[in-house]
């Protein structure tokens, strides 16, 4: 089976850091909107770069050291999401995780400057193990301008091959993925894009449960089913509104 090495930028403009913060640095207590997250597994989770205090306040300072133009619409922070199949993480001790991960981590560091990153966390409390950088997108000028670093759906190929170009040189077996601008694709929040996965999964175990119905146990198979599709149909329509 093909193993692809993942990276995907989320733009965040006037919203608070607060709650990715929250969720990235594993704050709260539980995570309704996730439950793919094992808690019990949080402790395994580890970090790339520490955050130097608040999400919000170590963006702000660097806006305000580089005493850059700001508008209601610029993007103030990046998340930036990294991983690959889960198949690539297959039979990897925790050693050659942290070593795949602190490579694809400078990488980016190396593009948008060690001084302008939030924070860098993989999480291994999740079904695949993947590393959260979030970064200000200040120029070498001083400008913030997530468009001249992250760039329009052509500068992202690029960046998207340029990581597969460094990548690929430790790990030979990951492959590209084709790029949207030939797929036609458009790219999907990692937010998004994390949700649609697992409302996927439940939509599948819902099938597994309705196929499995028979005359003899056709009333617990039932229950099953309106169970799951009880927690499934609020999630939908909370995806739907996004």
């Amino acid at each position: 089976m093909a193993q692809h090495a993942i990276l995907r930028f989320e733009k965040h403009k006037g919203n608070p850091a607060r709650p990715l913060e929250a969720h990235h640095e594993r704050q709260k207590e539980q995570y309704a909107s996730n439950p793919d997250i094992d808690t019990s597994r949080s402790k395994y989770n580890f970090h790339i770069v520490k955050p130097e205090g608040r999400y919000y306040h170590f963006i702000q300072n660097r806006i305000e050291q580089a005493d850059c133009r700001t508008r209601r619409a610029s993007t103030r922070f990046v998340d930036t999401l990294i991983t690959a199949s889960p198949e690539f993480f297959k039979k990897k001790s925790p050693k050659e995780i942290q070593e795949f991960f602190q490579r694809a981590a400078d990488f980016l560091i190396g593009r948008v400057g060690t001084e302008n990153i939030v924070s860098a966390v993989v999480h291994m409390d999740e079904k695949t193990p993947h590393l959260h950088l979030v970064f200000v997108p200040l120029t070498e000028d001083n400008r913030l301008c997530a468009k001249d670093i992250i760039g329009n759906r052509a500068n992202l190929t690029k960046w998207q091959d340029d990581f597969h170009a460094y990548m690929v040189e430790k790990y030979p077996n990951l492959e590209r993925g084709e790029s949207p601008s030939k797929t036609g694709r458009k790219h999907i929040p990692t937010r998004l894009f994390k949700q649609a996965v697992n409302l996927s999964k439940q939509a599948r175990a819902i099938e597994a449960t309705l196929d499995g119905i028979t005359p003899f146990n056709a009333g617990k198979k039932k229950e099953e089913a309106l169970s799951m599709l009880k927690k499934w149909f609020p999630q939908m329509e909370n995806f739907s509104g996004n």
